[in-house]
């Protein structure tokens, strides 16, 4: 069973084990923040503290990083290198941690602790669930498995009231693999199994922003846009709600006076 966490960023998977699933923590954010002249004191911290109060809540035998656990790139920040092991230490402390790389993980690998699992970048397969970042095309064995999560995205939510005024809400997008691509791009003289799921996660770092999935996408950010169906992809707040498919958040959006 796959579920995300009541009003958190968070997806608990339960099968033979009970596993915990982040994605873009993004440590080392503020560093690029300061050098375009926006001065906040480190996050890590608190997201550290977050952290292991869910994990102390939930107790899951094992905690996913799914990518960029880090920020900056292509170099690592005097700050990441400081906090970032710290951070990983703290919870492997507390549980077993897979870290499956992202696009802004350079040099990750050196830096993570004895007892950090640290996967390819391409993902892996645990308990049945094919876990990836996003940025690349998975592996043909994640690709294979029964269902997919992947990160990256910063998957949100553009809604407006009324009134025209508009918010961005961080959100799970739940869609269905396209067969025909996942087996065009692997080269297979067969179709994938039909009807099988992609969730993406969002944001675990409350400054990353999202990407709202319901306005044009004018750059690919890597194989996701193209693996699923997005016109009829589910979206869901963070508290649960089932705020519709794409294609009906668009239409209603539309319909507004003044779109």
């Amino acid at each position: 069973m796959i579920s995300p966490v009541f009003d958190a960023p968070l997806l608990l998977v339960e099968g033979e084990m009970r596993v915990l699933v982040a994605a873009d923590i993004h440590l080392g954010l503020e560093h690029e923040l300061m050098l375009g002249g926006i001065c906040i004191p480190s996050q890590t911290e608190k997201i550290l503290s977050r952290m292991l109060s869910y994990l102390d809540e939930i107790k899951p035998d094992r905690l996913v990083l799914l990518g960029d656990v880090k920020h900056n790139v292509p170099r690592t920040s005097w700050q990441e290198k400081r906090e970032v092991p710290e951070f990983l230490s703290s919870l492997s402390s507390e549980v077993k941690v897979d870290v499956v790389p992202g696009n802004h993980d350079s040099n990750l690998t050196d830096m993570a602790p004895l007892g950090v699992r640290m996967h390819p970048s391409t993902g892996f397969v645990l308990d049945g669930v094919g876990y990836f970042h996003g940025h690349t095309w998975p592996d043909e064995r994640v690709v294979a498995a029964d269902r997919l999560v992947a990160g990256h995205l910063h998957p949100a939510v553009r809604l407006a009231d009324p009134l025209g005024h508009a918010t961005v809400r961080p959100v799970w997008a739940k869609a269905q693999l396209l067969a025909s691509v996942i087996a065009m791009h692997y080269g297979s003289s067969r179709d994938c199994p039909l009807n099988r799921e992609i969730i993406i996660a969002p944001a675990f770092n409350h400054l990353c922003g999202g990407l709202p999935l319901n306005e044009p996408v004018e750059d690919p950010h890597g194989p996701l846009m193209a693996m699923a169906d997005w016109d009829r992809a589910r979206l869901y707040l963070l508290d649960g709600t089932d705020i519709g498919s794409m294609a009906e958040i668009k239409a209603a959006l539309s319909m507004r006076p003044g779109q």
